[in-house]
């Protein structure tokens, strides 16, 4: 008899344990969703010339939620790179780590590269977020020449996606219309989580143009007839004296030679 009542009670303790596990889970899945949607993020590209300073600023609930990490991701065009050594000289000054998904190559023009990811993990200071900025210096990359008479051309940035995951929310399949996406855990690892992707407006979503100068291609041909007939003027101009202080030389070697 008195088997049969603990049994009874070990199981009833269990269920009220296993749904106050749960509601805590739901009550930290809700609170990341409501964090998430009253979050704002915003672009701005400073400086000029092929160096620029692409600075993102994310805007988060001022309610207390702890254990929440960011993910910035970027993904760039073929028209602009990042230096690796001068983000590696720049890890101590931030409060930012970044990881790149693959090699850069700092040499090749835009048209004979493809576009590349980077997922920046802020680090706060705090045990709470509110307001993230991060500065990621780019480089534009030589493009080809206009041959309609442009001197510039257009490349869009545009800007990053915000993804939020904390542990206490385990569950998440009801983040509509946020969806759910897997990204690395952490700049140090290759491992993936599940993080909540913050779902943009449309019309917060729209890019920032860029304008790097080009080459003008119709110049291509008198520029290069024009090199080549200074190359051989010079040529010319050069073995003409070189030929003469020669001829110099050997008439001062005979007048010697017959004194």
């Amino acid at each position: 008899m008195y088997f049969v009542i603990f049994c009874v009670l070990a199981c009833l303790s269990t269920c009220f344990c296993l749904i106050e596990k749960d509601e805590k889970n739901a009550n930290h899945c809700d609170l990341l969703k409501q964090w998430l949607e009253s979050s704002l993020v915003s672009v701005e590209i400073i400086k000029k010339g092929f160096h620029r300073d692409v600075v993102t600023t994310v805007e988060l609930s001022r309610d207390v939620l702890s254990g929440v990490r960011v993910l910035l991701v970027h993904r760039w065009p073929r028209g602009v790179y990042v230096d690796p050594y001068q983000l590696a000289s720049l890890r101590d000054q931030s409060d930012w780590k970044i990881l790149l998904d693959s090699a850069i190559d700092l040499e090749v023009p835009a048209h004979e590269t493809s576009g590349f990811v980077t997922y920046v993990y802020p680090t706060p200071d705090g045990p709470t977020l509110t307001l993230l900025k991060v500065t990621i210096p780019i480089h534009g990359r030589y493009h080809k020449p206009s041959f309609v008479g442009e001197i510039f051309t257009s490349v869009d940035i545009e800007p990053p996606e915000l993804l939020l995951r904390t542990e206490k929310c385990m569950q998440l399949n009801n983040v509509k219309p946020h969806s759910v996406v897997d990204a690395p855990c952490s700049p140090d690892n290759s491992s993936t989580c599940s993080w909540v992707k913050l779902q943009h407006q449309p019309q917060e979503r729209a890019p920032v143009a860029v304008q790097f100068p080009v080459g003008d291609g119709s110049l291509v041909t008198p520029v290069c007839g024009g090199t080549l007939l200074v190359t051989m003027l010079c040529c010319v101009a050069l073995s003409k004296h070189m030929w003469t202080h020669h001829l110099n030389s050997g008439g001062q070697y005979l007048v010697l030679n017959n004194s």
